[in-house]
């Protein structure tokens, strides 16, 4: 199977997901944490479920943008700081793993940014603004599946490159205004 096909699979199944009955967090790390082998244990899958509607319906990140957060971590997230005796040397480490060339930050900034390129916002009270009445209707329904499905295939299509090269990618819009 192709890269570009494996995405379209995540995608699929994410969008598939929703219909089930799953929430927007949860389409789309299910979709990936059943279609690549991650080593994780298949109910870490239940800590997406409190991140539906932006966070048990706050309406803050889009529960979306977060499952595709939780699922490159999954696959490029740090599994434990690095090792050593001397405290300094620890921390200058583990700083560089999440800051660096390559560095981890770089690979999660890249999810919200192309989710914001796509859509012009990563809050759920935002994109979802025009359904606040009518929350469950149909058309709200579907804009929602949309999102999920395109939030899959950004996790997807980054959980499929190679770490290195995404790691070493300029940041985009960050609050540290941080640029390569």
């Amino acid at each position: 199977m192709t890269k570009e096909e494996k995405i379209e699979e995540i995608r699929q199944r994410a969008r598939k997901n929703f219909s089930l009955g799953y929430n927007c967090a949860e389409c789309v790390t299910e979709a990936v944490l059943s279609l690549v082998d991650t080593g994780l244990p298949e109910d870490v899958k239940k800590l997406a479920t409190g991140f539906g509607g932006g966070i048990g319906l706050y309406g803050d990140t889009c529960g979306a943008l977060v499952g595709a957060v939780m699922a490159v971590g999954a696959v490029h997230g740090r599994p434990s700081l690095p090792e050593g005796e001397d405290k300094k040397v620890v921390a200058v480490k583990a700083k560089e793993q999440l800051y660096g060339k390559p560095g981890l930050y770089r690979i999660f900034n890249q999810v919200p940014n192309l989710f914001r390129e796509k859509y012009g916002q990563t809050l759920c009270r935002e994109l979802t603004k025009k359904w606040q009445s009518e929350w469950l209707c149909r058309d709200h329904a579907l804009h929602c599946r949309e999102i999920i499905t395109d939030a899959a295939g950004i996790a997807a299509g980054l959980l499929l490159e190679e770490k290195e090269k995404l790691g070493s990618k300029p940041f985009g819009q960050n609050v540290e205004n941080l640029t390569d």
